[in-house]
């Protein structure tokens, strides 16, 4: 018989013995800290590697995300991801041999403009300054005359307040570029949680914003981004990259850059969640998310192809990483009913990025999910967010009897760590510590396994220092471990090594009762 398993991913929580910024040994956590202490003298905890190379980016400098993470998790095995895909594509230069690249630059080099749109910073998680300056230089050697950049500031996986050096830097590569023969210039703008950058169909008004501001030139006018920036800051000096208003570049009383016909647009974001409804609004014939205000005929394309199942969107420059024998495929396999939940902010992680990039279900009769919808406001607001509904539907899948194994993401870590709040933040980790010991109970009573982990850090470094020393807020992830705590009678034991996402999902059938798939990184005991 299974052995039924709760995975529990505290989304956003990772380990760190620093105590300045860090909202997790700020937070009062009883239940937390007890089940870790319990589990450390049983032998039934680890630390988990979570970012970088674990995770399939370029370095252990790069930073985890949501993403990479729950692949890894749901994977079983490390797989090249998103900014390392990319790399590759450039350093090879396959992608400007790519068909697809050819035609966008055959579309628009007689009479029309070449567009980019995507997030301006070094993150590494939804984008890379360097991928964008790359193909500017590359359009420029394939013949385009005109190219117009579209930024989106960051804030969220950089410093809170470095748009300005983002901007200079890519102005200081056109300029590099610009001659007689061509011209590029930034046309558009504004903060990622502000336009454009929406995810799981949360906020169309979002998405439309950017589209007015991109597309047709509609907003606030200033004769540069870094005059819009230094302007919106002047009426508010906090505000955050992230939270800055669309702005349209200005010449002579006229937007620098709308998109027409004949243009062509390359979103150049890798990262999937928040590139699928912009890229629906240029790529879906039957879109109807919001009432656009000019519809001009391009040619699109994306970095990747954002959604494999649904073709979002058609026309794609690298080729997502082909994940294979996923744990659900795995489990169906063996017969196993499976339910996963959270609320909209993360559901499409214990789903769509659990199951390798695929949307819908490997099987109808063995799988169950449960979306809980995220309010539409700042989460600093409302830090426990849908924690305790979250918690209901597990408890309920719990004592259904019906299912081997449950998966949950507790997404207030990183959604409130996103947002610099320090206060909010330590509410927010004591929200899930509060859930895990209602689910903790539960489980107990009914002889069911729970596993802890959580898919990357945030909230457990929310202070950081700028180049002049003052102290700002962090809203970027971290470098930090996760943990990994096991709840429940087992006679296994850790072993020692060194262990990462990936490792998780051999141990949950180890628990189980099951043997991992063929080419899984092994368990942790």
């Amino acid at each position: 018989m299974i052995k039924p398993v709760v995975l529990i991913i505290m989304d956003g929580i990772g380990i760190s013995d620093k105590e300045f910024g860090n909202a997790v040994l700020a937070a009062r956590t009883p239940t937390l800290d007890a089940v870790a202490a319990n589990a450390k003298a049983k032998g039934l905890y680890a630390e988990l590697k979570a970012h970088g190379t674990a995770v399939g980016l370029p370095s252990d400098e790069d930073m985890g995300n949501s993403e990479v993470g729950h692949n890894a998790l749901g994977a079983g095995r490390v797989y090249s991801q998103g900014a390392k895909l990319v790399n590759e594509s450039i350093d090879t230069e396959r992608m400007f041999e790519s068909d697809v690249w050819k035609d966008l630059v055959s579309s628009c080099k007689d009479d029309g403009a070449l567009h980019f749109i995507g997030l301006l910073s070094d993150g590494n998680v939804h984008s890379n300054i360097s991928h964008l300056k790359a193909m500017l230089t590359a359009a420029k050697a394939s013949g385009v005359k005109r190219v117009f950049v579209h930024v989106l500031l960051d804030g969220r996986d950089v410093p809170a307040q470095s748009a300005t050096e983002f901007i200079e830097d890519l102005e200081n590569h056109l300029l590099t570029l610009n001659n007689v023969d061509f011209m590029a210039k930034i046309a558009s703008g504004g903060g990622r949680q502000s336009i454009t950058m929406d995810r799981y169909n949360a906020n169309w008004p979002m998405v439309k914003r950017g589209w007015d501001t991109h597309v047709c030139g509609l907003g606030q006018g200033f004769a540069s981004a870094k005059d819009a920036v230094f302007s919106f800051r002047a009426k508010n000096p906090d505000i955050i990259d992230q939270d800055l208003p669309p702005f349209v570049i200005h010449e002579n009383g006229e937007p620098v850059g709308k998109v027409k016909d004949r243009d062509s647009v390359i979103l150049f974001n890798f990262r999937g969640d928040r590139a699928i409804e912009i890229s629906l609004a240029f790529d879906d014939p039957g879109f109807n998310g919001f009432e656009r205000c000019c519809t001009p005929k391009v040619s699109y394309a994306g970095m990747l192809q954002y959604d494999g199942d649904l073709k979002i969107p058609q026309n794609f420059l690298v080729s997502p990483p082909s994940i294979q024998n996923t744990l659900s495929e795995h489990l169906i396999k063996h017969n196993v009913k499976q339910f996963a939940v959270s609320e909209t902010q993360k559901f499409g992680h214990v789903t769509y990025f659990w199951n390798g990039n695929k949307n819908g279900k490997f099987s109808e009769e063995l799988e169950a999910y449960k979306e809980i919808p995220s309010d539409r406001v700042s989460f600093d607001e409302r830090p426990w967010m849908k924690a305790a509904e979250v918690t209901d539907e597990i408890l309920l899948a719990m004592n259904s009897g019906e299912y081997g194994f449950i998966r949950a993401n507790f997404p207030n870590g990183d959604m409130v760590g996103h947002t610099g709040n320090f206060e909010a933040a330590v509410i927010a980790v004591e929200t899930v510590d509060l859930c895990l010991a209602r689910i903790l109970k539960e489980a107990e009573s009914l002889g069911i396994t729970v596993v802890i982990t959580a898919d990357h850090g945030n909230s457990d470094e929310m202070f950081e220092k700028t180049k002049a020393g003052d102290i700002s807020p962090k809203t970027a992830h971290t470098l930090n471990p996760v943990p990994l705590i096991i709840i429940g009678d087992t006679e296994l034991k850790v072993k020692t090594g060194v262990f990462g996402l990936s490792n998780v999902a051999a141990t949950l059938c180890g628990l189980m009762g099951l043997p991992p798939a063929e080419k899984w990184d092994e368990a942790v005991f």
